[in-house]
């Protein structure tokens, strides 16, 4: 089959590696407007259960996926100078640089055709692709199939006359992705109140020295605070300011070669994600709001099922099909989660301002619970657990257990041990050896090392709804699990 692939992100690679894997007799082009080296972006999230789906896709590449990213452990919520809460739970994050390296010499190893700074702006480069027809003209195309996977503002859907219904919803926040030299090691959310409103952000590390940093306000806030008008530098000097104390005083940076510009966040849905034989895939087709932490996961997704679908469908058309009826299926529920955490952010300043305060302001652990059950109602029990995680003891006990299921979720993926390691200084200290006179140095349990052992066939990824998440407000769920895998790990309550 001949696939051409608008797009070199999260879902176009992946969805050409896939493909790749289970018929290597695909003749596939995967076509992108930048050079390799621009690629643009911070860091990305991701939980146990994509792991899970990854290494039995591909395990080469999920190998070199999981070396690549940080672990980040527990949830810290600040209201400012002391007044913290905490959530248990762990995740993974990856530099997105460094997950489109690695799967761009993943599709190049198996056989695809990766072209960089090559523009697909209307019908006519369309055409000179031999990926034109099949979508409202008579004509046959030479491409089998044409996979959109070049983003939110898509310019392959828009192409087409408005044949996908696509349909955007504008955010009201506003908000801003940066980077920061401080290294966070847990997922941390930082509230800052100012006299123009409250600012937050949201921070996971993304790389051994860098951590991203999603900033968002209220429209209000953000015209009073004169972001409207600011330059780049001055946005990034006036919130390093506001941020000085979760950032250690370390400042905000920026890409220099594509500064970052403040947005509304852009909902975006589509009747059907496919037309004639072209087809939509990650943000093209659906995004959900950055609070859920799920945008790449669900992307790469999107390319394992669509992969699945054309290898059990002997036709394009009856796959398509089946792609844009399971696809919609079991992103409906996740998309509704998304709007809920959305406008809940939207509605936060009202909620820290009418919130009872004491002598610093809104209390922190409260305040942490209302974001943790924004999208459900939850049992008493768990908020009992939620004032019980704010003691150390509590923490500690829990990020053991954590740990053990960490590795136990590792070696039922394969992934082989390294030796041990320290922990952070927080950490409980195993008892010092007999007559050392000196204390142990902490210690966690061996975390998986990369293998280069050859990865078999994949095995059918069959389409599901979200599990049930294990932390307080689990939001990062992934929407379809492959053959038998289970997922596992706390989301961020806030991603």
């Amino acid at each position: 089959m001949r696939i051409v692939c608008v797009g070199g992100g999260p879902a176009g690679l992946y969805f050409a590696i896939s493909a790749m894997r289970r018929d290597a007799g695909h003749e596939i082009t995967v076509i992108d407007r930048d050079s390799p080296a621009a690629t643009y972006g911070w860091g990305v999230v991701y939980w146990d259960n994509l792991l899970d789906v990854l290494f039995r896709n591909d395990a080469d590449s999920a190998r070199e996926i999981r070396a690549a990213s940080a672990l980040w452990q527990e949830q810290r919520i600040s209201l400012g100078p002391g007044r913290v809460a905490h959530f248990a739970g762990y995740g993974f994050s990856v530099q997105r640089s460094a997950l489109l390296e690695i799967l761009t010499r993943r599709a190049v190893e198996l056989g695809v055709h990766v072209e960089h700074r090559r523009e697909i702006a209307d019908l006519t480069d369309l055409a000179d692709l031999g990926a034109l027809g099949g979508v409202g003209t008579p004509s046959r195309p030479d491409a089998d199939l044409v996979v959109a996977a070049d983003g939110a503002n898509s310019q392959l859907r828009t192409m087409f006359d408005g044949q996908f219904g696509t349909r955007t919803d504008l955010g009201a926040n506003q908000y801003i992705w940066l980077g920061t030299p401080r290294r966070f090691d847990n997922f941390t959310f930082a509230f800052e109140r100012t006299p123009a409103g409250w600012v937050w952000f949201h921070a996971y590390p993304s790389s051994a020295d860098i951590s991203t940093c999603i900033v968002e306000c209220a429209p209000g806030t953000w015209e009073r605070l004169g972001f409207a008008t600011a330059d780049a530098g001055e946005v990034r000097r006036r919130l390093s300011e506001i941020f000085a104390g979760p950032l250690g005083g370390q400042g905000l940076i920026d890409h220099p070669g594509r500064p970052a510009r403040w947005q509304r966040f852009a909902q975006i849905s589509n009747r059907s994600w496919y037309a004639g034989n072209t087809v939509l895939l990650g943000d093209a087709a659906h995004t959900t709001h950055f609070t859920l932490g799920s945008g790449t996961a669900l992307a790469m997704l999107d390319g394992v099922m669509l992969a699945q679908m054309l290898y059990e469908h002997d036709d394009v058309p009856g796959a398509l099909a089946q792609f844009d009826r399971d696809g919609h299926a079991a992103l409906a529920p996740l998309q509704a989660r998304a709007r809920t955490s959305m406008a809940w952010f939207e509605r936060v300043d009202a909620l820290l301002d009418r919130m009872p305060a004491g002598a610093g302001g809104p209390d922190p652990v409260e305040f942490a619970y209302a974001m943790a059950v924004r999208q459900s109602d939850q049992p008493p029990w768990r908020y009992q657990i939620h004032r019980a995680m704010q003691l150390p003891v509590v923490r500690r006990a829990q990020r053991a257990l954590d740990t053990g299921l960490r590795w136990y979720l590792a070696r039922r993926r394969g992934e082989p041990v390294l030796p041990a390691r320290p922990l952070p200084a927080d950490a409980t200290r195993p008892a010092a050896p007999a007559g050392s006179g000196r204390p142990a140095e902490p210690v966690e349990p061996a975390e998986p090392a990369v293998s280069r052992e050859p990865a078999g066939r994949p095995e059918p990824v069959v389409p599901a709804g979200p599990p049930g998440g294990t932390g307080p407000g689990a939001t990062g769920d992934v929407r379809r699990q492959p053959a038998r895998a289970g997922g596992s790990g706390a989301r961020p309550a806030g991603s």
